[in-house]
């Protein structure tokens, strides 16, 4: 059994048993399809093979490394359960497995679930045999690699990557692990900071409602660096339950900077909670959250009520050897300070669900992010339909993380190519906007980065200049900048449609830069402008982000891209997360302040003043 939360699969509800089911598994492919009729899951001498869990068959990770066709997997895999650690259910939870899922248990289909990105569980208890007999787990994963109407993201649906696509992930891509729980566990937990009323949304879950013969008791306890901020008890009489947690002392004035959540100081509240039947302990978890709050007013972003200028980087999130599956826990760490040693303040995650381990260092180290939907690239009710509900998904495990500061549900009109002529693919993304801030209120929602924005709360444009002086001749002045989102847009494709004036959403640059660095003469590659030494690269870098800075109309930008991916040789870094320069000087350049919003310099004014006033301690 395992416990430590920096490694846990759900880092934001996690008990102290559970049993990690990564590692070898069999495997088959089904190329045929027969798998079914031909009742795999009773068959072990149908899997030919072995698989590295969770890394995709396409990877080496994996050990097979077939980046080939292969729309339909099986894998296989036994485990014990100890018979002198009790439990009354079982859970088995796969964190992500790409696309379609069925599996069974000692034979038992257990659970059907469809989405690539999302997690799912099973209650196994009813499918377990007697404790002394090896109990077999099989999955049927189902990823058809030309369907467009999938939520794919960068999933290359031709057999080779090319451009700005990769090498397909197919089957089990995240972990997958046992818990025992009670009759009556805590099934999903969710947190809201209200800084104005000071005070911490609370909505918990179970698994069923309490039965009926007394209710049940939930004790919570919040903590900050050990030092206790709320114990508070409630009665829990329905399946789901919402209160208030009372935190005024916590958040008023001037102790903002020990308390709040922010890049400069990533203060969490650490959660315990335990569910009590008639006194008797039926469940303990725990959980965390951050005390902030985002939003924009005027042109500014804000974070915690003052305006902060986004200084983002894109990040793909794909390894060489494990493709969209981190290679280890402690590679997750790794990205997550990367980002921070080069001076950014936050990352776009691009195309991509995250890993919830990699948002849990975002959230302990202090990296916002803008969380993204892996798109489509088609436009059909079928596609409609799987978006929708996978994003609703993706909104419910990912919802508490302090670390996520915006949603993105749709880039560059991938999967409506023609919103401007057609009725139906605006209403699709106006929907999905509105559905999104219909579920999270909280943050700003981006209807469609890049381009044709109707319904945003950041003009996120994607431009790609690849000089200085470009970039001042369209931002530079409130005149230039209202040029280029009326007149001249960037990329040839219209800023705004249906004649939307901004109302005091920010302008940001959320896709810029992607200089190449000397690719290999007669190697495959892509960039969006080549430069050949070390002394090019830095001085190309130095006048575009300094331009941007310069810039009195922008919030912010994104720089692409913070490592090398496959063809795609316009990172940061290189593919083995090495930096192509310097990592002290891309800090500097980063970090100056910038003439539109120096935000980040307001918030070290107040935190100096904090210290000086009260000592380090603040209030």
């Amino acid at each position: 059994m395992s416990h430590r939360v920096e490694t846990h699969p759900r880092p934001q509800l996690t008990r102290e048993r559970w049993t990690d089911l990564r590692g070898e598994w069999d495997f088959a492919y089904d190329d045929s399809d027969v798998g079914l009729r031909q009742r795999w899951q009773d068959r072990p001498e149908c899997f030919d093979r072995r698989i590295n869990v969770p890394f995709p068959p396409e990877s080496k990770a994996s050990g097979i490394g077939d980046t080939g066709f292969h729309p339909v997997v099986w894998y296989r895999r036994t485990f014990r359960v100890d018979p002198d650690e009790p439990f009354e259910r079982l859970l088995l939870t796969f964190g992500a497995v790409d696309y379609i899922a069925d599996v069974w248990v000692n034979g038992q289909h257990v659970t059907r679930h469809e989405g690539g990105n999302t997690p799912f569980s099973a209650d196994i208890s009813p499918a377990i045999r007697d404790f002394d007999a090896e109990q077999v787990v099989v999955v049927r994963a189902e990823d058809q690699p030309t369907d467009l109407t999938q939520p794919r993201g960068k999933q290359f649906w031709e057999p080779k990557p090319r451009r700005i696509w990769y090498h397909r992930t197919t089957g089990i891509w995240q972990p997958v692990w046992l818990e025992p729980v009670g009759e009556k566990y805590i099934e999903d937990v969710r947190w809201t900071p209200d800084l104005d009323r000071g005070l911490l949304g609370m909505q918990l879950r179970l698994n069923a409602p309490p039965d009926g013969r007394s209710p049940l008791t939930l004790r919570v306890r919040l903590s900050i660096r050990g030092d206790l901020i709320a114990d508070d008890s409630y009665t829990l009489q329905r399946r789901e339950t919402r209160r208030e947690i009372g935190l005024e002392p916590v958040v008023l004035g001037l102790g903002r900077r020990r308390l709040l959540w922010s890049p400069s100081h990533p203060n969490l509240v650490d959660v315990e909670m335990t569910v009590e039947d008639d006194g008797r302990i039926i469940d303990r978890a725990r959980s965390y959250t951050g005390l902030r709050s985002c939003g924009f007013r005027e042109g500014l972003f804000l974070l915690n009520g003052l305006p902060v200028y986004l200084r983002l980087v894109l990040a793909q999130n794909y390894w060489p050897e494990s493709h969209l599956a981190a290679p280890s826990d402690e590679a997750i760490r790794r990205e997550v300070e990367l980002v921070k040693e080069l001076g950014f303040n936050g990352i776009r995650i691009h195309q991509k669900v995250e890993d919830p381990r990699f948002l849990y260092w975002c959230d302990r180290l202090g990296v916002m992010v803008w969380g993204e939907m892996a798109n489509a690239y088609a436009f059909s009710e079928t596609a409609v339909q799987r978006l929708t509900r996978e994003w609703m998904e993706v909104m419910e495990r990912d919802y508490s993380h302090p670390s996520i500061v915006t949603w993105v549900p749709f880039n560059e009109s991938w999967g409506v190519p023609n919103l401007p002529r057609d009725p139906a693919q605006r209403d699709y993304v106006r929907a999905v906007y509105h559905l999104t801030k219909a579920l999270d209120p909280t943050r700003p929602v981006i209807g469609n980065d890049g381009w044709e924005h109707f319904s945003s709360d950041v003009w996120g444009l994607h431009d790609y200049a690849l000089d200085g002086d470009s970039i001042r001749e369209r931002y530079a002045t409130a005149e230039a900048l209202e040029r280029t989102l009326t007149v001249l847009p960037p990329l040839h494709h219209s800023v705004v449609l249906e004649r939307k004036r901004r109302e005091g959403e920010p302008v940001v640059l959320s896709e810029c830069g992607g200089i190449s660095y000397a690719p290999d003469p007669g190697t495959p590659w892509f960039g969006y402008g080549t430069v050949r030494s070390d002394q090019d690269f830095l001085a190309k870098y130095d006048d575009l982000i300094g331009a941007i800075q310069e810039s009195a109309g922008i919030a912010g930008f994104c720089y692409t891209q913070l490592t090398d991916t496959e063809q795609e040789t316009n990172g940061l870094l290189r593919a083995d997360r090495t930096p192509k320069l310097p990592t002290d000087r891309i800090r500097e350049i980063n970090r100056r302040p910038s003439r539109a919003i120096p935000g980040d310099l307001v918030a070290q004014v107040q935190a100096a003043a904090e210290i000086t006033a009260f000592g380090e301690g603040g209030v």
